[in-house]
């Protein structure tokens, strides 16, 4: 079972910048891909941002040119860059890590106990 252990979310003023982490209890070689969710108040959970094994990364349109995905696997970690941060990024943010079965098409996914982002304007 793949454990998923997040810190880096806080407080901070629009404009300003966040980084949040996510160490993995597998090498992140063997994950098909990394993700970064988040939640904001009486919303539905979304996705952020996708780093794959091989490295490519994808981003939801509204964060494009302000976050971005990273990866160190000597640490077995994932990063989230947050710069130049909104009042409407505010919400809680989750790792989520998708690991490959014995069926080439099957996968298990994993998920983070979350990190809260609060955003003051």
């Amino acid at each position: 079972q793949v454990q998923l252990v997040e810190s880096g979310g806080g407080l901070m003023q629009a404009g300003g910048s966040l980084t949040l982490s996510c160490t993995s209890s597998e090498s992140i070689l063997y994950l098909n891909s990394m993700n970064w969710y988040r939640q904001a108040p009486g919303s539905q959970r979304e996705l952020v941002a996708t780093i794959t094994s091989v490295g490519s990364t994808m981003y939801a349109n509204f964060v494009k040119g302000r976050f971005t995905i990273s990866r160190d696997l000597d640490k077995n970690t994932v990063y989230l860059r947050m710069n130049s941060l909104k009042p409407e990024d505010t919400g809680i943010y989750y790792c989520h890590a998708i690991k490959p079965t014995r069926d080439p098409v099957g996968s298990i996914a994993y998920w983070g106990q979350g990190t809260q982002v609060t955003v003051s304007s």
